[in-house]
Formats: structure tokens, C-alpha cells, sequence
């Protein structure tokens, strides 16, 4: 793959800024036709689908983030002259050519296009059927940057594929691979992790837990449960299920408060069978299964635990590995949770909803890799190369 200098890809980058800015209306319209066509059941999918005026402003934000960082290839990591006198540099690296397969969320490929192309890869964007018009216009707005500075548009593509014909091109791409991410359920993930011929990187589910200790502070530990719930439904660093130690002071007074507040917000609030005999007039979960699942949706599950260990247990158990907090005030029992918590993110008084490229002050991100291979966390502009290794010589040959 050609390398190209930061020069060229930054002016694609300002062409896109002013062709975003001019198709606004286009691209609005254009989606108008999606969420026209789209089944409103559910409702976590409708809501990742919209773009208006405040999400076209996020866009162009993020391509203009994007094009003033610095370029993350040719950058060295290591430097050393050996005895023999080789010179071993390790550099960062494109990967080559990424697929991303995703749903829904016409931002998504504005937002991985941006990283993908700054890191010098190109990408074949796999929408949903859902936001085709969306993304049609949009990939229209890319071909006429690329074009616009003398690159071809295969930098970046959609891949005109139906469900079958994409599950057959993963067992048997018609071009090189270098990287999938799959954006998407199990389902989709599993299979991608069956039949790719290349690295994955998986971008994993939410089903995020929060733990309220004994040594919390009940109204911060409310607060942080209501923006978590409730503030982005649709968010993968949503909040799902939260866990209540049972030597909390007034336990039995906070929950009904905790309840309360949550029914204010119109969450739907399911419990485990030791809550019940509390909130006796909620749905008592029937099934174990359901704390393994994300529910994208105005509904929470509250669990009764009787220490940190058994918290801890709970969520490596059932969590999707994305995001865990704990609200305690005794700062050596929150670095216990922290650093026994298998999560890309983990924190201490504070809501999951933070686990976001922009928020973490990453940037744009391409997804939250809830793998462990490569990185963990937002995927941003950083984390879209390898590395590879330059050796200069002078005729050494190994004895």
C-alpha cells in the first residue's frame, strides 16, 4: 500500500470539512428517508440511526479533530545499535486495508473513514440496510474529497453487500484483508471470529455494572446511576445492572429511594430475589441469564451482593468486559475493584458513560475494543497502525 504524506491527507481531510458543510441538507434529507422507512421497535437502533444539524456538527468536528493531530505512521518506537552494529528502528505502521461492519449510525462512517485514511488505511465500510440512503451520500462526500486531490476512491468504500453475500465474502474475501472489526451482537461477532482470515478486533457489548459500596455517598451514587441509565439509552457505556452492598447505612431506605428516582426517569426496574423482599412490588428476574444481557433500553436490573469480592466475582462473570464503576468513598477498596475488574474501562465514582473516544480525550474512535490483544478502550487515531521493523546493515551475517 502506497504511504501517503501527512500533507495530502490533511488536504482531503479540509476538502471533507467544506463538502460536509455544503451537503448538510443532503445528508439530513437523505437520512429523513431512512428513519421514514424504519420500524421504530427498537428504539436504541432508531435513535443511532438520526442525523440532523447537531450530528453533522459532531462529523465535521471529529474530521477536523482528526486532520490536526499528528500523523500516527512513520512515528519511531524504539532506536537501538546493536554490538554488531545493526540498527534495529521500530516504527508504527498502516495495517493495510480495515472492514468495519456496523449498524445503524451514519457517524460511524465518517468517524472510522477519518481515522482509517489519516493512519494510512484504507477501509470497506459495511453498513446496515437501515441508514443506506445516509450512507450513500455520505460516501458520495468522501469520493469527491479523495478525487478532489488526485486520490482514488478506493481509500474509502461501501460494500454493496446483502447479509448472505457478506458472510461469503468473509470466508472468502475478493480482496485483502488486513483488519475486521465487527460493530454488532454476538452473532456477528462470532461468526466474523469463525471465519476471518485475518486479525479481529472485537468492539464487544456493553451489559455495564455498577457497584455501590457500603462506604459510598448515597446522593453521588445516585447521581452517577441516573446519568449512567438514563442520559444515552443507546450507548454501548450504558449502565445495566447495579449492584447494592447489603451493609450499606439505611439499606432498606435507599433503595426505595434509589427506586423512586429511577421511576422518575421511567426506568423499568427488574430485581434478584434479596432485592425483592424490599422492593416487593417489582419484577423479580426469573431466568440468570439476564446478567449477561445488554439491554439498550430504559430498563435496569438491581442485585443484592454482601461484599466487594462477591461484587467483583459478579461482574467478570456476566459483564461484556466494557465498562465498571464503584461508588465508595474508601479510596483503597476502589483500586481493589479497579484492578481486579476485568473491564477496558473501570472506574471510581464516576459514570460508565465516559468510556468515549472525545471524553477520554482520545478523539474520534473507530469503536471501544473490548479485546486484550493490540489495545483496549477507544480505537482512535493512535491505535489504528502496527508497528514494523527497519534493520540497517553493513554486511553482518549471523554466526
Amino acid at each position: 500500500m502506497k504511504l501517503l504524506n501527512t500533507e495530502i491527507k490533511n488536504k482531503v481531510l479540509k476538502s471533507m470539512l467544506q463538502i460536509l458543510d455544503r451537503e448538510r441538507q443532503t445528508i439530513i434529507e437523505a437520512n429523513k428517508k431512512d428513519l421514514n422507512a424504519f420500524q421504530k421497535e427498537d428504539q436504541a437502533l432508531y435513535d443511532r440511526l438520526i442525523v440532523n444539524d447537531k450530528k453533522v456538527d459532531e462529523m465535521i468536528a471529529a474530521v477536523n479533530d482528526v486532520m490536526l493531530q499528528e500523523d500516527p505512521v512513520g512515528r519511531e518506537i524504539t532506536n537501538k545499535t546493536l554490538k554488531n552494529k545493526l540498527n534495529i528502528v521500530n516504527t508504527t505502521a498502516p495495517f493495510g486495508t480495515i472492514l468495519i461492519i456496523y449498524e445503524s449510525r451514519p457517524d460511524v462512517t465518517i468517524e472510522a473513514a477519518v481515522l482509517a485514511f489519516k493512519a494510512n488505511n484504507k477501509i470497506l465500510l459495511k453498513g446496515g440496510k437501515e441508514a443506506l440512503n445516509s450512507n450513500l451520500i455520505l460516501e458520495k462526500c468522501w469520493h469527491e474529497a479523495l478525487e478532489e486531490n488526485g486520490l482514488s476512491k478506493d481509500w474509502i468504500r461501501l460494500l454493496h453487500l446483502k447479509r448472505e453475500e457478506t458472510q461469503e465474502f468473509l470466508r472468502n474475501p475478493t480482496e485483502p484483508l488486513d483488519l475486521i472489526v465487527p460493530r454488532g451482537g454476538e452473532r456477528l461477532i462470532n461468526f466474523v471470529k469463525t471465519h476471518a482470515t485475518c486479525a479481529v478486533l472485537i468492539s464487544g457489548r456493553g451489559n455495564n455494572f455498577l457497584y455501590v459500596s457500603e462506604h459510598a455517598d448515597w446522593s453521588k451514587a445516585v447521581n452517577v446511576i441516573i446519568n449512567a441509565k438514563t442520559d444515552k439509552i443507546s450507548g454501548c457505556n450504558a449502565l445495566d445492572k447495579v449492584l447494592i452492598n447489603k451493609n450499606l447505612p439505611q439499606y432498606d431506605t435507599k433503595l426505595k429511594m434509589l427506586q423512586e428516582k429511577l421511576e422518575q426517569h421511567k426506568v423499568e426496574i427488574v430485581v434478584d430475589h434479596k432485592v425483592s423482599k424490599i422492593l416487593s412490588q417489582k419484577e423479580v428476574i426469573s431466568n440468570q441469564e439476564i446478567w449477561d444481557e445488554e439491554f439498550l433500553a430504559l430498563k435496569v436490573l438491581i442485585g443484592e451482593v454482601a461484599n466487594l469480592d462477591e461484587a467483583i466475582d459478579m461482574i467478570n462473570t456476566h459483564s461484556g468486559k466494557h465498562s465498571a464503576s464503584i461508588i465508595t468513598e474508601d479510596k483503597s477498596e476502589a483500586m481493589t475493584f479497579m484492578h481486579n475488574v476485568d473491564s477496558a474501562a473501570v472506574y471510581h465514582n464516576a459514570s460508565t458513560r465516559f468510556t468515549d473516544g472525545g471524553q477520554m480525550g482520545v478523539g474520534a474512535e473507530l469503536a471501544i475494543s473490548t479485546d486484550k490483544l493490540h489495545h483496549r478502550g477507544p480505537l482512535g487515531l493512535n491505535q489504528l497502525v502496527t508497528n514494523k521493523y527497519y534493520v540497517y546493515g553493513d554486511g553482518q551475517i549471523r554466526v
